[in-house]
């Protein structure tokens, strides 16, 4: 059994995409070698890119106010509390939709995390 606080996973940029850290709270190196549980934070002004993988994400939304654009491009409103399942190959973004920082669990298969 592993247990672990966020001050465990230090968090680390993404090259190339501003305003947004990323942690990997449980992963392959505590052993969990088919999920991977992370957090992200976004800052205010700041987005993921409008993007896919080839691999589902459970999503949960720990603080702030943000959104997630569809493959259309329509922008939904997500809050604290909310959870969103994303297919695989299905294009989505998440977006800062407000003054505070917006912050979401995202659990995905290792082959996810490489």
């Amino acid at each position: 059994m592993i247990i672990k606080t966020l001050d465990d996973a230090p968090p680390f940029e993404l090259k190339g995409i501003e305003h947004v850290k990323k942690r990997i709270v449980i992963g392959p190196s505590d052993g969990s070698q088919e999920i991977v549980l992370r957090h992200f934070s976004i800052e205010p002004g700041g987005a993921t890119p409008h993007h896919a993988h080839k691999f589902p994400h459970l999503v949960k939304v720990e603080s702030g106010q943000g959104v997630v654009v569809d493959e259309k491009g329509d922008a939904h409103p997500l809050k604290q509390g909310d959870f969103i399942y994303v297919n695989d190959n299905e294009t989505h973004q998440f977006k800062n939709a407000g003054a505070e920082l917006f912050e979401f669990i995202c659990i995905v298969p290792r082959r996810g995390e490489n």
